[in-house]
């Protein structure tokens, strides 16, 4: 299924739903809606208390009556009824209104480069019963290429990382089309992961899911690469007693740990550029590889992958926005006609 410019310049707003964050792009507004995707329900009455961030708060917080839900996974709606409710509660009754306004209201969404024809469905059945009459499905690397400023549309190659919450997407592009790709089942949720069980088996303490970000923050002053010693205060629960429990942890182990899964992301670089025609490699080799998505402020991860690559590695200037902002760009017509695939198979 492929998607024209001209029939995305036609939609009125677009979605993309992201395992972490929600971001929603009204045509002629901008970014209205970027929230985390999740969603806290009462599960005796079924009623929706919170979204975005008052819900992500609660995570680990509530008592037994109250779940909170992720409808989102690696890019996937898995519960369609659960992401129409909280998206309607991040746009919020003036922005639906607006939308309901439209006539033959239509849509886009980002979907990963291998979704399958089931998550293609979910997605379009969730825009749908927001309103949606039509929707229209564009590549999250096509997105993400446009959105921070890349010139797809030129016979050049370029390579693209999107880093994701629950996987990595590495694609190389040239023509406004994607040459090869590779999805790493890699991300954000990886890391934090290695973080947990690091603390959890060196140290016997459960890290609070809040915690694992700051934690993180801790390194970006020398990365994942840096040499000599620090530590940092890490407050948590002890397994063993079930106290509050405060230890300092050497960020070079931490650094190891969460080089551990990142090493996975190497491999389907290279799995990439072994099938690539030469003459894009060697047009990598000049112009390198751009880094989106969340993950991509992974402390010293774009120095790993400069290291083990060879390659300048760059990161987008905002690179969490970076897909939503180049659907918006695809609405608002600040494309030019090309041969550009927003859903290239």
């Amino acid at each position: 299924m492929t998607v024209s410019l001209e029939q995305l310049r036609r939609c009125h707003f677009a979605v993309d739903l992201g395992a972490a964050r929600t971001r929603v792009y009204v045509k002629g507004a901008g970014l209205v809606v970027d929230q985390p995707s999740v969603a806290a329900v009462n599960i005796r009455t079924g009623a929706l208390i919170a979204v975005g961030d008052f819900a992500e708060r609660m995570t680990g917080r509530t008592p037994s009556y109250i779940r909170v839900v992720r409808p989102v996974s690696g890019g996937t709606v898995v519960d369609i009824e659960m992401a129409q409710r909280m998206l309607r509660h991040l746009l919020g009754d003036k922005v639906r209104r607006t939308l309901r306004r439209k006539t033959r209201l239509r849509a886009a969404a980002c979907t990963p480069h291998d979704a399958g024809p089931l998550a293609q469905r979910a997605t379009i059945e969730t825009l749908v019963g927001l309103g949606a009459r039509r929707v229209e499905l564009v590549d999250t690397l096509i997105a993400a290429a446009v959105g921070c400023g890349l010139p797809v549309e030129q016979p050049q190659g370029m390579m693209i990382v999107v880093c994701g919450a629950a996987a990595t997407q590495v694609a190389v592009l040239s023509l406004g089309s994607i040459v090869t790709a590779e999805r790493i089942n890699v991300g954000g949720e990886a890391v934090d992961h290695a973080i947990v069980q690091l603390l959890r088996h060196e140290h016997e303490l459960v890290l609070p899911s809040q915690s694992v970000r700051p934690l993180q923050l801790a390194l970006s002053g020398s990365g994942l690469n840096a040499q000599g010693p620090a530590t940092t205060e890490i407050h948590g629960r002890d397994v063993a007693t079930g106290l509050a429990r405060s230890v300092r942890v050497d960020t070079a182990t931490v650094r190891e740990a969460i080089h551990t899964p990142l090493t996975a992301v190497l491999d389907g670089i290279g799995k990439v550029l072994r099938v690539c025609p030469p003459d894009l490699v060697a047009d990598l080799a000049d112009v390198g590889m751009m880094m989106v998505g969340g993950s991509a402020l992974i402390p010293g991860f774009d120095e790993m992958l400069r290291r083990a690559t060879g390659m300048p590695v760059h990161i987008a200037e905002r690179p969490d926005v970076c897909a939503v902002q180049g659907i918006g760009a695809m609405l608002e017509g600040r494309i030019e006609p090309m041969t550009l695939d927003p859903l290239a198979a």
